[in-house]
């Protein structure tokens, strides 16, 4: 009975094979199921056009949206499905198969065709793969029996679209690599990590300016504490999967994806495992750790694993949150949050005088992981690590806070769960507690040495201040901004720019700092600009909100305020 079976089931696919692998025609019309949760009109079927076919492409285009075109709309988008046929053909394909491994040949279809289907999805959706076309109708009724991916018409055309192309064809890989040979379905967000690191594999995000990788590092920075491992396919999502994935192979190689791809392990157990073969003694947790401390340090010159070695990337800082502590006498400060497995979380304490003492507390049965640095008065940073006991409770001690240290940022991060990760995941609280206990001076001349010692500090701060908070009216034809900035830079085009937002008023910048430094008041003066100015800074972009990015829209629309 068995053999019957699987007689039967091999006629059947030999059957559907011949059906499926006739010549492709265009103009040809051709029904598809879709996802009705990413359809504009939350459709589950339309009818597509052929609009481009090439060795290994067939591009179809939603026909309903194509007869309402003009013919010269029509021309245009041909023109860039071209481009696009080109660019896979010559680039995508090749360099991604070389790599990742091949898709399945000739597939559930029996053709060598991939199929990418264009129709109208919802804002913010750009494109899909359902691995449920790579099974026969007998087995998913609702698989259109194809290797096939999906893109929005609004992002074919648009800057990312070779870059989506690129992503959603790593997937069609990953099936057949993990699925198909080992009968394994990989973690979301591991398959999501090595589709976004495609379009810097290929080169697409050079230049930086307006690329792929840049909208992702926007995405990070809004939401930077989102869990790695918990995907709900959110903007968030997307641009901490980037941003660690950046990392992971500027610092072990690509190899560690692809090892980990090969591999009949899925998640976390399969990126040890690929560590390992490729002769790295760090783990997962460790590389996570050194990650949540990199985006903030960014600096090689404090380890090899502090900084990210991508150009694009080397100006990256993620600024943590700031608490204040008072300047005199005995404080305390306590912090309450919640948090998800594979999230980073950052803090930075200043301010007090004193000897500092830090207590982190959580759940027993957890495992968090602690990393922390010490500010020190010449601004080096050291680095280290908050022992917790099996209660998870663990102390530091800071003595001479606010004159021999002037700053701890704390980086912690739950790494309790290894696997599973397949929906929402639950969130565990922790607990901070920051006190300050004013140190008694030895003698007078101790005493009077810490006074001099502050008193120079504020004269010398008071100067800074002076000097930075000028006449905004001088920013005419004295400063331009030349290059992108974002929330942590620092230095004069900083300042520049804050000179600027100052002088648009306080509809836009009603605090009018001039710091030279880019914290959140000077993103929230950009965001107001941005949105004043939305017609010429976002709309060009496809944006509706602004993202607090000073790129090269935002720069031009400035320098127009700064006389230039």
């Amino acid at each position: 009975m068995r053999k019957h079976t699987v007689l039967l089931i091999a006629v059947i696919a030999i059957l559907g094979f011949a059906s499926q692998a006739e010549a492709f025609q265009v103009g040809e019309t051709v029904s598809f199921i879709i996802d009705a949760e990413y359809d504009i009109s939350s459709r589950q079927e339309l009818q597509a056009q052929l609009a481009k076919i090439s060795e290994h492409l067939a591009i179809y285009v939603e026909k309903s949206w194509w007869d309402q075109q003009t013919l010269f709309r029509q021309q245009q988008l041909l023109g860039s499905l071209n481009i696009l046929s080109l660019e896979f053909e010559s680039k995508t394909y090749p360099l991604l198969t070389s790599a990742y491994g091949s898709e399945w040949k000739p597939g559930v279809d029996g053709d060598e065709h991939v199929t990418a289907l264009l129709h109208e999805m919802k804002t913010g959706v750009n494109g899909y793969f359902r691995t449920g076309d790579e099974y026969l109708k007998l087995q998913l009724p609702e698989s259109n029996e194809r290797e096939m991916v999906y893109l929005s018409l609004g992002s074919v055309e648009g800057p990312y679209g070779k870059s989506l192309l690129a992503h959603e064809f790593t997937h069609l890989i990953t099936f057949n690599q993990k699925e198909k040979k080992f009968g394994v379905s990989e973690e979301t967000w591991l398959n999501e990590m090595r589709a976004e690191y495609a379009p810097t594999f290929l080169g697409y995000n050079i230049p930086y300016e307006g690329s792929y990788l840049q909208a992702r590092v926007q995405d990070f920075l809004k939401s930077p504490s989102d869990s790695l491992t918990e995907w709900r396919g959110q903007e968030s999502d997307y641009g901490v999967a980037t941003l660690f994935t950046h990392y992971l192979v500027d610092q072990y190689g690509m190899g560690v994806l692809i090892d980990s791809l090969h591999s009949e392990k899925i998640g976390i157990a399969s990126l040890d495992e690929a560590l390992l073969k490729n002769g790295f003694t760090e783990d997962f947790a460790t590389m996570f750790s050194d990650w949540t401390l990199a985006v903030t340090l960014n600096d090689c010159s404090y380890g090899k694993r502090y900084c990210y070695l991508t150009k694009s990337l080397e100006g990256l800082r993620l600024y943590p949150t700031t608490n204040f502590l008072p300047l005199a006498g005995e404080s305390m400060l306590s912090l309450s949050n919640v948090t998800k497995s594979w999230s980073g979380n950052w803090y930075r304490f200043i301010g007090g005088q004193g000897s500092l003492t830090l207590e982190f507390s959580s759940l027993k049965g957890l495992n968090f992981k602690v990393p922390y640095l010490i500010q020190n008065s010449d601004r080096t940073l050291s680095l280290q690590s908050l022992s917790l006991s099996a209660s998870q409770t663990g102390k530091i001690m800071v003595p001479e806070f606010g004159t021999q240290h002037t700053a701890l940022i704390l980086v912690p991060s739950l790494q309790s769960r290894l696997s599973g990760f397949n929906g929402i995941e639950p969130a565990f609280t922790y607990s901070i507690k920051v006190s300050i206990k004013e140190e008694v001076p030895k003698n007078t001349e101790e005493l009077m040495a810490t006074l001099l010692s502050q008193i120079a500090q504020l004269q010398a701060e008071v100067a800074r201040l002076r000097t930075q908070l000028k006449d905004p009216s001088s920013v005419s034809r004295t400063c331009s901004i030349s290059e992108s900035i974002s929330m942590g830079s620092k230095g004069p085009q900083v300042q520049c720019l804050q000179e600027i937002l100052k002088k648009e008023g306080s509809g836009i910048y009603p605090e009018g700092l001039v710091t030279g430094y880019f914290g959140s008041l000077t993103r929230q003066a950009v965001v107001r600009f941005q949105e004043k100015y939305s017609s010429e800074i976002l709309f060009p972009l496809g944006l509706s909100q602004g993202t607090g990015f000073v790129g090269f829209s935002t720069r031009s629309k400035l320098n127009q305020f700064a006389g230039y």
